[in-house]
């Protein structure tokens, strides 16, 4: 409620108590709800970097330590706004790594196609990139930690990993991705572990691209 307060520029909290005690929507002075041709995006702050042994696939433990507003003209800007504000920035070209679990890799053909052509080289590991060559996108297959060398690690450590997408496999696969995930966390690499998440990702990097971010203050939105 405080963000959507803050959003729309109306007290939400004190015209709900003001409901209860029986006053009418009518009768209040609102005034105009601001913000209605913009997007707001909350995003929650981790403190990844100075854990750097922590592995980032969320639980349902509370871990963040709070949390930040995007404010845009389109929901690419403003993702891309409040990903900045949390901590973490995304590249605008090099490579994209992905490893998606099986019923995730219906949705990846649109990001993968979108990172494409955008410029970025796109790297998988061998179900997924597999899974892309048979839908026509070009994508260089990467070993798993411990099917061979280089692998996904050697990759992140050489400079040719930038951005990461990884959906979670279960308990099989844990020891494989974590490792992963810790060396793009060590390295500064941005490790995306949710498709809407990669949606999102995609046109806040289209977004940074087109050069649209622009210092938008609430009180001036309408």
């Amino acid at each position: 409620m405080p963000f959507v307060s803050k959003a729309i520029g109306l007290p939400l909290a004190k015209i709900a108590t003001r409901l209860c005690l029986g006053e009418r929507l009518a009768d209040m002075d609102l005034g105009p709800v601001r913000g209605q041709s913009n997007y707001f995006v909350k995003a929650p702050v981790f403190p990844w970097r100075k854990f750097p042994d922590s592995d980032v696939i969320l639980g349902p433990e509370m871990r963040s330590t709070g949390e930040v507003m995007g404010v845009g003209w389109s929901f690419g800007e403003a993702y891309a706004k409040a990903l900045l504000a949390a901590g973490m920035r995304l590249p605008t070209k090099g490579g994209a790594f992905l490893s998606m679990r099986d019923r995730d890799k219906q949705h990846i053909v649109r990001i993968a196609g979108g990172l494409l052509h955008m410029g970025f080289e796109l790297y998988a590991t061998g179900g997924t990139a597999a899974y892309l060559a048979e839908r026509g996108i070009p994508c260089e297959s990467v070993y798993k930690v411990r099917e061979g060398r280089p692998d996904v690690v050697d990759h992140i450590k050489n400079g040719k990993i930038h951005l990461m997408l990884n959906t979670p496999k279960g308990k099989k696969a844990k020891f494989d991705e974590q490792a992963m995930r810790l060396a793009g966390l060590r390295h500064g690499i941005p490790c995306i572990t949710t498709i809407s998440a990669a949606r999102g990702a995609v046109e806040a990097i289209r977004s940074i691209r087109a050069g649209e971010l622009k210092v938008l203050k609430l009180q001036e939105l309408m």
